[in-house]
């Protein structure tokens, strides 16, 4: 399935391939495969964090251990990439582009969507649509441009001209096409995975799909590790002074 609809409201751009379930609210058509699936992964990521710290213990165990190592985990992801002392505010929003993502991914290998039966089109993972992806990547040019604002004010307008003035196009045109190849990648590899392992479970229904869904669910974590890494890489960028000075300061 492939859909580019950009706010149907005021359209800028559409690409449609196949048939889509869409809802229709006012002269606003909303695309509901996509609404149900990303719920359902909301759903699950709220279950599981309720579950998990519904009876906090000194000494974790079982689903609370698995969570404080998975905050571990994204605390040190974005302790690197932005920096020691300005990366602690940017923690859930690390977290929840690396989790969204990661149990995206991976619902579209180990849950059986195809069971669901939609007046047209079919579910998947969220992650295989584009509009998802592409939604993921403009939330990551907010935030680098909110963190570069609230870092330096208006003088963050200085690493455009930097190191020279007539860089200026060239500075305007990498901040949009950074978060956009992030979105096309994760949108491609997920799709190509899932098409991969429907068409091997046609033609050899049997053992051959389990290895290349076992090398999908790893290519699906790396993805989301990729993704949720460059995010902080670009927020943490967009605090940088102008001196080249970076994360050893922060």
């Amino acid at each position: 399935m492939l859909s580019l609809n950009v706010f149907n409201a005021f359209p800028l751009a559409e690409l449609e391939v196949g048939k889509h379930f869409y809802w229709q609210l006012g002269n606003l058509k909303l695309h509901g495969q996509v609404f149900l699936t990303s719920w359902f992964v909301i759903g699950l990521l709220v279950l599981v964090t309720f579950l998990a710290s519904r009876n906090i213990q000194r000494v974790p165990s079982g689903l609370q251990n698995l969570m404080e190592y998975g905050l571990e985990f994204i605390r040190d992801l974005a302790k690197n990439q932005i920096g020691e002392k300005e990366y602690r505010p940017w923690v859930p929003f690390v977290g929840t582009l690396f989790l969204f993502i990661f149990v995206s991914n991976w619902s579209g290998a180990l849950v059986p969507w195809k069971l669901f039966k939609l007046p047209e089109g079919e579910l998947g993972a969220p992650t295989a649509d584009i509009n998802t992806t592409v939604a993921l990547a403009l939330l990551t040019s907010l935030a680098y441009f909110y963190a570069g604002f609230s870092r330096k004010g208006l003088g963050y307008f200085g690493n455009y001209v930097q190191p020279v003035p007539f860089m200026l196009p060239f500075k305007i045109i990498e901040d949009f096409t950074k978060p956009l190849s992030l979105s096309f990648r994760l949108f491609g590899n997920i799709l190509a995975d899932e098409l991969v392992v429907g068409v091997l479970v046609l033609l050899v229904p049997l053992f051959v799909p389990l290895p290349v869904m076992a090398l999908g669910l790893f290519t699906s974590a790396i993805q989301a590790l990729i993704f949720a890494t460059l995010a902080a890489a670009y927020i943490g960028e967009a605090m940088e002074d102008h001196h080249g000075e970076g994360h050893e300061e922060h």
